[in-house]
């Protein structure tokens, strides 16, 4: 068994576990990064067993603010990057803070679980032991693949998207895409090439957002406007959309049945052009599953060889003793970050939100870093923290999202970017703010 209670361990070298271990090693707290593969960039390495990514699937936010603090992507790069530059990046940028010698490759991580003296034990896939005195679980939720039940049996292939690789899987098929989220919709423009025929197969109406806005990225458009009331800011963006994309029954797809901005964007308008030329058409969602044909909601019947469940999946942390805290339907972390408990558990990447992950990423490796450095700096820190822990900042900005498992984790990017500087740069001044 190797003890270290000073340590920390963090489970994970993707985005989530390289940015803990860049902001723990500025501030000079040892730690040790655990990873199951052979070597970083967790779901954006192809090579990693389960990744959720295929080989055509690019940033839905542009690379303009995407970026770890302090690190932008290469000015060589297009707006949305693909999953082998985004790959490249985060092995670029755990070169830059010299993360290697600090994983541990090879080596998953089979259970944690906290010891009675505030430690925890960290069982590996081999079986041996080790012990830290605070755990990152920083693995993704991406990871759990969720299955939909329909009626009926369907006699061809069917698979849930995280199997979903290349194009080259739908050659000479006849393809149905069950789900609408970017991935579903990604797929599905892959379908819409590659396949003799292609469907996709929606529960209910969304918002497509166009990549370019007036030339721009989305984001950046966004971003550089002014300030709006949340209901406000609503109105101009549903203006905005049905004046750039337009009426979407035209395309056969139903109308959005929400408000703009209550639910996860759908960045891509390239579904809007591949529907447009009859290379993919819509459909609504399944009633039954009838051997080789799928029978919809409005009655009709198709005929298909492959169905892609493109789902979602579920928020797990399987290594985790008891799994991740939950309480009414959503992750029960504080700053959707550390454990209430007072247990020296910290859940990295444990959101959704609206615009780039990284530089929320890098906010939180700040907050993970200053409340440790806290703790061990200041034997009355713990009383402190539990108590602003029991706290639950306001992290949508007023924003109401849909009654989903996803939209539970759902933050609002400049809402949380802000509760998160604040709080990291009070930890930074060796302060605990009563409340956020």
């Amino acid at each position: 068994m190797a003890t270290d209670t000073e340590r920390v361990a963090i489970v994970g070298a993707g985005p989530a576990g390289l940015a803990a271990g860049a902001a723990l090693r500025a501030a000079g707290i040892p730690f040790t990064i655990f990873e199951r593969h052979t070597d970083v960039g967790g779901l954006w390495d192809l090579d990693n067993p389960g990744t959720p990514v295929y080989e055509t699937a690019h940033f839905i936010s542009s690379r303009t603010l995407s970026a770890f603090d302090g690190f932008p992507f290469p000015d060589d790069y297009p707006d949305y990057p693909s999953q082998r530059q985004i790959l490249a990046y985060l092995r670029a940028y755990a070169d830059h803070h010299e993360l290697r010698p600090h994983i541990r490759f090879s080596s998953g991580v089979r259970r944690t679980t906290p010891a009675p003296d505030g430690e925890w034990t960290i069982e590996l896939a081999d079986g041996s032991i080790e012990t830290a005195g605070w755990l990152v679980a920083a693995s993704g939720h991406l990871w759990d693949p969720n299955l939909p039940d329909y009626p009926g049996e369907f006699h061809g292939e069917a698979y849930h998207s995280v199997d979903y690789r290349s194009p080259d899987q739908f050659r000479g098929r006849r393809v149905l895409v069950v789900g609408a989220g970017n991935s579903g919709v990604d797929i599905a423009c892959d379908a819409a090439v590659a396949a003799d025929e292609a469907a996709i197969s929606l529960r209910r109406g969304y918002w497509f957002v166009p990549k370019h806005v007036f030339g721009v990225p989305a984001d950046v458009f966004g971003h550089g406007g002014p300030t709006l009331p949340a209901a406000v800011e609503r109105k101009v963006i549903g203006w905005l959309l049905r004046l750039t994309v337009g009426d979407l029954r035209r395309y056969g797809l139903p109308a959005p049945d929400h408000a703009p901005l209550s639910s996860h964007p759908i960045l891509n308008t390239q579904l809007l052009h591949y529907l447009g030329h009859g290379d993919v058409s819509a459909k609504p969602d399944i009633a039954e599953l009838c051997g080789d044909k799928v029978r919809f909601a409005d009655g009709t019947m198709a005929s298909f060889d492959t169905i892609v469940w493109a789902t979602g999946y579920h928020p797990t942390v399987p290594f985790l003793e008891g799994g991740v805290p939950w309480r009414n339907g959503a992750p029960d972390l504080f700053l959707q970050l550390a454990s209430r408990k007072g247990d020296g558990l910290y859940v990295m990447g444990m959101y959704e939100t609206d615009g780039g992950a990284y530089p929320l990423l890098s906010l939180q490796g700040r907050v993970l870093a200053g409340e440790i450095a806290l703790h061990r700096g200041d034997a009355h820190s713990a009383t402190r923290l539990r108590a602003l822990h029991a706290t639950s900042p306001d992290l949508r900005g007023g924003r109401r999202y849909l009654d989903t498992e996803r939209h539970s984790k759902y933050v609002h990017g400049a809402t949380y970017a802000k509760r998160l500087r604040a709080y990291a740069e009070a930890l930074e001044r060796g302060e605990v703010p009563v409340r956020l």
